[in-house]
């Protein structure tokens, strides 16, 4: 099994101040870790839930992934990052399984991971983000 567990489930938000006050009154969640990531235009705070996390991500510019998400569908779910031990073999598994991936490569992600990012188109409707601690 390629898969380790769940890393997080992305949440895609116009407001992410908003969002984080909302989940402190309805769960009394905390922001385990926020981060700016440049190179995806986006800026993500992360509340713990056991060993996962639920990631609220909004965007940092207009042209980010996260800007046009919501643009075309609204806020809500995003993606769902799945963790493994070696993102680059989990790559190779998904794309020779018949996934499309966005990114050819594992690249940088935030808190230090390495990540690469499935196509829903080949993955039932479902944008993945493979994450490598």
């Amino acid at each position: 099994m390629i898969l380790t567990e769940i890393d997080h489930i992305a949440i895609a938000v116009r407001d992410l101040e908003a969002a984080i006050e909302y989940y402190r009154d309805a769960f009394g969640a905390e922001v385990h870790h926020r981060e700016i990531v440049e190179s995806d235009g986006v800026e993500e705070a992360l509340v713990k839930v056991a060993d996962s996390y639920i990631q609220l991500t909004a965007a940092t510019r207009d042209d980010s992934p996260i800007a046009k998400s919501i643009e075309k569908r609204g806020e809500g779910l995003h993606h769902v990052g799945y963790r493994v031990d070696d993102c680059a073999a989990a790559l190779e598994a998904m794309v020779a399984a018949g996934a499309t991936p966005i990114d050819e490569a594992p690249r940088p992600g935030s808190r230090g991971t390495t990540v690469a990012f499935i196509h829903p188109k080949g993955s039932f409707g479902t944008l993945i983000e493979l994450v490598q601690e």
